[in-house]
């Protein structure tokens, strides 16, 4: 019999499961674009409510989603701050400046994701005709799967306070890293995804990596902030019809799906330690479930040929130089296992 393939290459890969699918089946449905589909409208005011905003908008993805946040936020002209390394940066087909007219002033994001707030601070420019002007700092959490420091963030808001600038959070995985940051300090994983977002003006969350919806994200912010956003979304060609499957399908995510984000984050710590330890192979010790593996010297060149091996084997991944494993809710320990045993027997063969 052909062993199941172990997909490591994204958390967006998950299958909806059986009870998920038979919410989606059972949900009540309307046309949203006029505002009347029950379920959509119920997913929303249960995203808001859990992270303590006025209000949320589904999205069909995270870079609209995005997209719509920065739009909302950001007239053409005007410029916000972002990490080199961030979604709404460096892989979202530069879709602020293409569609929105912003410009981004990108900065280096350090090895935990944040920023220097000195470099944040010197990037903010004065009120002057030559410049674009500075209207927001966008953050991610989790970036690269690693969490942004508490004490960053705050810094950060102090300076976007100070500076009359609005805070967007690209949180795609801020349950990934409520969950991370609740195992760290013992409060609850819904108590830590409020702290997490509590300094921004809105937050975009995904449904569709390691909560295991099969589509969907939702933009939480104030009912001015998302008014606006839904005629960029609009505009964007995101606006839905009888979009209740989708949303119910989020809706089981929530209630069902948040605390077992830890069982991810244990899978990605055995993957890490399984493959630690090999000649030319750097692995990053993993804060959630993302794992990244450096490749170094004569190894480099073989990357192609290690994830070439990997597939042949049943074991999918991403990356060139730095390959990247990504755990999620359909895969399991002996999945995990075998992705080790696979990856140590290319060193011997």
């Amino acid at each position: 019999m052909t062993e199941k393939m172990v997909d490591l290459r994204s958390d967006t890969v998950t299958q909806p499961t059986a009870a998920m699918r038979e919410a989606m089946v059972a949900a009540p449905l309307g046309d949203d674009v006029f505002g009347d589909d029950p379920s959509v409208n119920a997913l929303q005011e249960q995203l808001a409510g859990m992270l303590g905003f006025e209000a949320a908008l589904f999205m069909p993805s995270g870079t609209q989603s995005n997209l719509c946040a920065l739009m909302a936020h950001c007239q053409r002209g005007d410029e916000y701050i972002v990490g080199q390394q961030q979604h709404t940066y460096r892989w979202e087909a530069g879709g602020a400046a293409v569609l929105g007219s912003i410009q981004p002033q990108p900065l280096d994001n350090l090895p935990d994701g944040s920023m220097r707030i000195e470099d944040m601070a010197a990037a903010i420019k004065p009120d002057d005709p030559h410049f674009a002007r500075t209207r927001l700092l966008s953050l991610e959490n989790t970036c690269g799967g690693q969490l942004l420091p508490m004490a960053f963030i705050e810094a950060a808001h102090a300076l976007a306070q100070q500076r009359g600038l609005a805070m967007h959070l690209d949180g795609a995985r801020v349950f990934n890293a409520a969950v991370a940051q609740a195992a760290q300090t013992g409060r609850s994983a819904q108590e830590e995804v409020r702290r997490i977002v509590a300094p921004f003006d809105s937050v975009s969350v995904c449904f569709s990596k390691g909560l295991g919806a099969p589509v969907g994200s939702a933009l939480c912010g104030s009912k001015e902030l998302i008014a606006r956003a839904k005629r960029v979304r609009k505009m964007a060609g995101g606006g839905m019809r009888q979009a209740g499957f989708l949303a119910a399908a989020a809706s089981y995510a929530l209630q069902h799906h948040v605390e077992r984000l830890a069982e991810d984050h244990a899978l990605a710590q055995q993957l890490a330690k399984g493959l630690a330890g090999l000649e030319g192979v750097q692995v990053q010790t993993p804060q959630t479930n993302i794992v990244f593996v450096d490749l170094h010297g004569a190894l480099r060149a073989r990357s192609a040929e290690l994830l070439a091996y990997l597939a042949a084997h049943g074991i999918q991944a991403t990356g060139l130089y730095r390959l990247r494993f990504v755990t999620h809710l359909d895969v399991d320990q002996a999945g995990i296992a075998r992705a080790i045993a696979v990856f140590r027997q290319f060193f011997t063969s």
